[in-house]
């Protein structure tokens, strides 16, 4: 039973192990090998989306890191299924966890500050002084720049995790409250619910882009 609205995001099922988090792995069933194999719709869709994110991140990337889109492609595709899963009835939503979003956004932003400060130190220092900077704010704009760079990968998680929440927390409040509402406003929620949940899937996919993306552009500043 339901103790609160944020009871919705408790990811412990049990006191000794919680199988909510093995969510994000039902990709897996929703998507068997056939799908690959055998030429049909989903393969068609998948095939045409996996193109089109692979040419506008190879225009970030240059040609020079064209093999990285592979990995910006998985990402979204990745944050993607768990977003709709998570629209389904009685499964988990992963991404809207700090923990889930977090797991990603550091790990990749630590990997391109090594990268960047190991291999490409000159562009780092300059990307920490903008091109026209007076030399009276040249210590200010480092601190500024070094402090961007820092929160970067808690403005990625944040940014997934408080989008995904919103709109659960609605349609949660909306739920609840459904139960002991008049008939006659039956179908005013039923219809302000299939709204949510359209936009929710709107929601899913946007923020997917938007991480990918933002991924993709942080590291072109490193290897540029």
């Amino acid at each position: 039973m339901m103790t609160n609205l944020f009871s919705t995001f408790d990811p412990a099922t049990s006191i000794n192990y919680s199988l909510n988090w093995t969510s994000s792995l039902l990709m897996i069933l929703i998507i068997p090998y056939s799908f690959w194999i055998m030429p049909n719709r989903s393969t068609i869709i998948i095939n045409k989306l996996s193109s089109t994110l692979h040419n506008e991140f190879k225009m970030l990337l240059g040609k020079n890191h064209e093999g990285m889109t592979l990995l910006f492609i998985s990402l979204f595709m990745f944050i993607l299924i768990n977003n709709f899963m998570g629209l389904m009835p009685y499964i988990f939503t992963s991404s809207s966890h700090l923990l889930f979003s977090l797991s990603m956004a550091l790990p990749l932003w630590l990997s391109m500050m090594i990268f960047g400060w190991t291999q490409n130190t000159n562009a780092m220092f300059a990307h920490l002084v903008p091109n026209g900077t007076p030399s009276l704010l040249m210590p200010f704009m480092v601190m500024i720049e070094t402090i961007s760079n820092i929160i970067r990968p808690g403005s990625l998680a944040v940014r997934l995790t408080a989008n995904m929440i919103a709109g659960h927390l609605l349609m949660s409040l909306l739920g609840n409250k459904s139960v002991n509402i008049e008939s006659s406003m039956m179908m005013f929620i039923m219809i302000v619910q299939i709204s949510l949940m359209m936009f929710e899937a709107a929601v899913a996919i946007i923020q997917a882009y938007v991480f990918s993306v933002l991924t993709t552009l942080y590291s072109s500043e490193v290897m540029h």
